[in-house]
């Protein structure tokens, strides 16, 4: 038996997360179905992020054994003709048959994407959070600089959270901007990146709406280490919604 990864790629939006949920059309069943039809034996993934409906990957990753005899770097092309359009396997691999992608300890990147605008845009609100309020970015910078580190995360993750411990370290959180152009119309970014070895239930969701009520003017970037203290839900923003989130990927360089 071989052990393969699979770097994964999807558009969450018609998903309903990526775990396994009964009968609802999630990335883990799409994976499990198409695998069982090339190998002809039937197969289940194990995932590394499970990620929450409508949120998007450019880097998920899942693992599966098999005995067939095709190189490993050829399931991520042969998957193709099994797979919906709207999830892709961009890079197979052999792995260690102990590999398990939840236990590396591997950094993880996410990435927030906020349209400060209130023109509608109906292909880039499929992909983004269109914010309307006016925005202070640099007040969003100094807020963010206070989540770096390891502290407890209870008032920035759904009380619905089933890890026994809520503590997590953040290794980067940045905000960038960036205007596109679009006729004769300026668009406002901003591109949040968090980074860290492990996130609780809706954690990256509700740091990027307690940020955007920072930014707003409704919040203090002081206020941050107040809200990590108090463990205390209620304290921090709103969850911002999924379709701006998307898992960008793992750092595994070294691991495979």
């Amino acid at each position: 038996m071989s052990r393969i990864l699979l770097q994964v790629a999807y558009d969450g939006t018609s998903f309903s997360g990526y775990a396994l949920q009964g009968d609802k059309r999630t990335v883990e069943r799409c994976l499990n179905e198409a695998l069982t039809q090339f190998t002809d034996t039937e197969v289940t993934v194990i995932g590394a992020s499970r990620t929450d409906a409508g949120v998007h990957a450019y880097g998920n990753l899942a693992v599966f054994d098999t005995a067939s005899p095709v190189p490993a770097e050829r399931f991520a092309r042969i998957l193709d003709r099994f797979l919906p359009a709207d999830l892709r396997v961009v890079r197979s691999c052999e792995v260690p048959a102990d590999f398990h992608p939840r236990h590396t300890g591997a950094v993880k990147t996410y990435e927030y994407r906020i349209r400060n605008t209130a023109v509608p845009d109906p292909i880039a609100d499929r992909y983004s959070y269109r914010y309307s309020y006016p925005l202070d970015p640099a007040q969003m910078r100094e807020a963010a600089a206070y989540l770096v580190g390891e502290h407890d995360f209870t008032s920035f993750c759904n009380p619905e959270t089933q890890s026994p411990t809520r503590v997590r370290e953040i290794t980067g959180c940045s905000l960038d901007m960036r205007i596109s152009e679009k006729g004769d119309m300026r668009d406002p970014e901003l591109i949040l990146h968090i980074s860290g070895k492990g996130f609780l239930y809706h954690q990256v969701r509700i740091i990027t709406g307690t940020l955007l009520e920072v930014g707003r003017g409704l919040k203090k970037p002081g206020d941050i280490p107040q809200i990590l203290a108090a463990r205390d839900r209620r304290l921090a923003g709103f969850t911002a919604p999924p379709q701006g989130l998307f898992l960008i990927g793992y750092d595994l360089q070294g691991m495979i």
